[in-house]
């Protein structure tokens, strides 16, 4: 390619890795910037109002009012983070990368300068900032998952490194949680993450398109830095067979489009909408999600009671969950190449028995979907069992189980419904279960108050409904087994 090639697609990739990784989903290393801003005695005085009103002395060290305050925060910028996907994907879609981007950047550094400037008297703006980033963080994630593109056969990996990388991010705040701990304030961290804006400015613009990268790619596209205003992103002389036939040339080998007496999925929007597929499959991502939001909500509080107020040992446990978060970009991958595999074996099968090529599909998904609610429920009943060296394993299950999470959430969206619903039905289940998550709040109210913060029986119920997730996977594979016998069903 003449101009650029390689070198700038691999600098593309390697910046938007450095970008989601730094960045992206710094919102759930949460549990690390609660503990500093405890120590910054952010809404301390609920706690002061508190001991006062109980007589107890250790009212300090588990503070209702306190915990409560830091997870309405949490709360609130969590069901931002999936409810806003929906109009952030239409922001994306209509107006491109460098508009998405932009807005990102400035939600970004506004959030950043906020928590950089308040103090424990204004401590009520990280309603504003945290919300903020969260939704600056989404649309840097967004706009550079379409960077996958550029790679062809390698697509889905990169799709699933960029989200292993959102997932790691939260470690930021444990880097942050340590330079506190050597002497760096809270505000100068904030500040250089402010200035790093500059950065994402000039990446804007001389590492990404200005439209949409195309999938499959056209011979001869340039975009970013060499991009002349003769050779755009998407040159709009080609006409549409030329792009067609593109299309069919970059296709990955034996994945041919299925042809017309192949595919019996409902093509609207609102069959697809409306189908018990989806409606399954939001059950399945809403309750699994459920249960990593309240838990990183809730780990401050949860390692307080279980250390019975050591702040050393909090601490301690802290950073290990931290730590253990950074590794979700090493588990990610780890499930496109399970559905990679099992597609192609299928495949193999399917050209013997002359099954459709959607069917094929759907099958390899489902040993993905069991897999990840086995490692929710597993990671469900350590986090239910109140003995704190168990926490380390409940950690390594939650950063597994979250790093399949989104990940196959994507991949069965791709598989499971029409190409062309995919954004409005990524979007709508990632909004709907926003809506769920927003029940973190009154259960930790509920554990809280009238159950005097004893979380068994909330516990105990909540992996009874985790049970309900095994449903999805087992109606796929059922729905799957009755089109191989029938290929006329419908459903």
């Amino acid at each position: 390619m003449p101009g650029q090639g390689l070198p700038l697609r691999v600098a593309t990739l390697l910046t938007g890795l450095l970008e989601c990784l730094g960045f992206a989903g710094v919102l759930f290393g949460w549990a690390s910037l609660v503990f500093v801003f405890k120590k910054e005695h952010y809404f301390e005085e609920l706690c002061e109002h508190d001991a006062r009103l109980m007589g107890n002395a250790t009212g300090m060290e588990d503070c209702k009012a306190q915990d409560e305050k830091f997870l309405l925060i949490f709360t609130v910028a969590s069901f931002m983070n999936n409810f806003m996907t929906f109009p952030a994907g239409f922001i994306f879609d209509r107006f491109k990368t460098t508009v998405a981007r932009l807005i990102a950047i400035f939600l970004y550094t506004s959030a950043t300068l906020i928590i950089a400037f308040i103090s424990a008297g204004s401590a009520m703006l990280l309603f504003l900032a945290m919300p903020m980033l969260s939704v600056g963080g989404i649309l840097f994630l967004m706009t550079n998952l379409q960077v996958g593109n550029l790679f062809g056969k390698h697509r889905s990996t990169i799709i699933t490194l960029y989200n292993g990388a959102f997932d790691s991010s939260s470690a930021v705040f444990l880097i942050i949680k340590l330079l506190y701990a050597k002497g760096i304030s809270l505000r100068a961290s904030f500040i250089f993450l402010s200035v790093c804006s500059v950065w994402h400015v000039g990446r804007t613009f001389l590492l990404m398109p200005r439209g949409h990268i195309p999938y499959p790619l056209p011979p001869n596209y340039s975009y970013g830095l060499c991009s002349g205003t003769g050779t755009r992103e998407k040159k709009k002389t080609a006409t549409s067979k030329e792009l067609d036939l593109q299309a069919k040339e970059f296709l990955p080998p034996k994945e041919e489009i299925p042809g017309p007496g192949q595919l019996d999925e409902p093509r609207s929007f609102k069959s697809s909408v409306f189908s018990r597929r989806f409606a399954w499959h939001l059950v399945w991502l809403s309750v699994i999600q459920l249960w990593h939001y309240l838990f990183i909500g809730t780990l401050n509080s949860l390692l307080t009671n279980l250390a019975s107020g050591d702040r050393a040992l909090v601490s301690s446990y802290t950073n290990a969950f931290a730590i253990t978060q950074f590794f979700g970009m090493l588990c990610a991958p780890w499930n496109g190449l399970l559905m990679d595999r099992l597609k192609q074996k299928y495949q193999k099968e399917a050209r013997k028995t002359g099954s459709s090529a959607s069917v094929t599909a759907l099958s390899a998904a489902v040993p993905s979907l069991a897999l990840t609610s086995l490692l929710c429920l597993g990671f469900a009943i350590c986090a239910s069992v109140p003995v704190l060296p168990l926490q380390y394993g409940t950690f390594v299950l939650q950063v597994i189980s979250r790093s399949f999470l989104y990940g196959g959430n994507a991949a069965f969206l791709t598989i499971a419904f029409p190409s062309e619903h995919f954004g409005k039905l990524f979007g709508l289940v990632m909004a709907l279960s926003a809506i769920v998550s927003l029940l973190q709040f009154p259960i930790f109210m509920l554990i809280k108050g009238p159950l005097q913060n004893d979380p068994f029986y909330v516990n105990v119920m909540l992996v009874l409904v985790t049970l309900l997730t095994f449903a999805h996977p087992v109606l796929v594979y059922l729905e799957c087994r009755q089109k191989a016998t029938s290929p006329a069903a419908t459903f």
